[in-house]
């Protein structure tokens, strides 16, 4: 596998589903961090991943700390617009796990203070928005890394 996306809080089917789509054709693991803003067999999910959900290498977790928990020691990333860092600045490595925000508040504040020297950001070039739609930022962050683990 190369990476494992992690979203914390998902909160908009149709974004879980076109990224676990991503997650199956970049050869990722999926990992869900509940509570959810819908249910996991929504059909707007199923429909934005098409027949591909069932194939996803997908992992959910009741919270945060059941995450960290099971994954503590594994290399992480957190992407966050309050980052300093650019994420070109990221030194990928095969397994590392991405970590995500909800959609309407992104990271959470304990999680951002704790993990500050692992905390990325997306540039925006335009004054006007104050971030991507998730799907996006986590397309534009897996295919950084596999461009740059190949």
């Amino acid at each position: 596998m190369a990476f494992n996306i992690v979203l914390f809080e998902p909160e908009i089917p149709n974004n879980t589903g076109n990224i676990g789509r991503l997650s199956l054709a970049s050869g990722c693991k999926l990992h869900l961090v509940k509570p959810f803003g819908f249910d996991i067999s929504d059909k707007r999910v199923k429909r934005a991943g098409l027949d591909y959900w069932k194939h996803v290498d997908l992992y959910v977790y009741e919270c945060i700390e059941d995450f960290f928990e099971q994954h503590q020691n594994k290399p992480m990333a957190f992407f966050s617009a309050k980052a300093e860092k650019l994420h070109w600045e990221l030194p990928y490595e095969k397994d590392l796990f991405l970590i995500f925000g909800k959609e309407s508040t992104g990271l959470p504040p304990k999680v951002i203070k704790q993990y500050t020297a692992d905390l990325y950001k997306i540039p925006l070039f335009s004054p006007h928005i104050r971030s991507l739609n998730l799907s996006n930022a986590v397309g534009i962050i897996v295919y950084q890394g596999l461009y740059q683990i190949k």
